[in-house]
Parts: structure tokens; C-alpha cells; sequence
């Protein structure tokens, strides 16, 4: 969160007027809350860096094409590209960032942490285009 290259997210609209990095916040916010709910047993500093990173392709998508193909199909590899410019990553932080997007992303995550960021991925980002609420508004 210290990293001016994270804080770049803020300067991106995601979802209606909602930034990339606060949709990236209530993605892991979201996360975290879901694997506590339900007292599963995950790795919670991975679940919350991937998801923090899992949309870390620093352009404004509404504008600029990405590079290598469709922006819906092809974030997830510019995000983990960026990302393992920036940080170390574990396995299970690389696995989140590329197949957040996923049934888009043909390959089944790995992981329950993947699912898991995929799926809250999925929620938060209705809810920003509906405009109903923002997950971090709870906080």
C-alpha cells in the first residue's frame, strides 16, 4: 500500500467512478471477510497481496488497448507482469493475479485463494457498475 506504483491505481478509473485501486481494496477487504466468515483455512497475507495486485495493470482500460490483446482476456497478464516488477511474489499470489478473471481465463485456478479473490472479484465489480455500493464503504 506504501508503493507509489500501487497508489498509481487511484489515478485509474475501474468500475463507474470507482478507482482501480479501491475496487483492488474491497476485492481483498471482501476476500479476507468471506475466508473469516467461514473459518477457512487459507493463506491471508497471499489472498490479501493478490487481490491487492490482482488488477495492478496501471492504464486507463477505458482508452488505451492493451498490448496484447483484449483487455478483459489479457489484464491478468500485464497485472502479474507489473506486479513481479514491483514485489516478490509467492506462487499462490502469482496464481490469484492471473486467474482472477476466470471462466474469462480458461485455466481453473490452483488454488481456493484464487477462487476466492475470483469470486469477490465477480461481486465487487457488480456492485460498482450497479452503483449499489462499494464493499470499503463498510469500513
Amino acid at each position: 500500500m506504501n508503493s507509489d506504483d500501487v497508489q498509481l491505481m487511484d489515478t485509474f478509473i475501474q468500475h463507474a467512478d470507482v478507482s482501480c485501486l479501491k475496487h483492488s481494496i474491497s476485492v481483498a477487504y471482501l476476500s479476507f471477510w468471506i475466508c473469516r466468515k467461514l473459518n477457512l483455512q487459507v493463506d491471508y497475507r497471499s489472498i490479501i497481496r493478490g487481490a491487492l495486485l490482482h488488477d495492478f495493470f496501471l492504464y486507463d482500460w477505458h482508452n488505451t488497448k492493451n498490448p496484447i490483446g483484449l483487455h478483459g482476456f489479457k489484464h491478468p497478464l500485464t497485472a502479474l507482469a507489473n506486479a513481479e516488477k514491483h514485489f516478490l511474489l509467492n506462487e499462490l499470489e502469482k496464481d490469484i493475479i492471473v486467474k482472477h478473471m476466470w471462466p474469462l481465463t480458461v485455466k481453473f485456478p490452483k488454488y481456493k485463494e484464487a477462487y476466492i479473490v475470483s469470486f469477490s472479484d465477480k461481486f465487487c465489480s457488480i456492485a460498482e457498475i450497479l452503483r449499489i455500493s462499494s464493499v470499503t464503504e463498510s469500513y
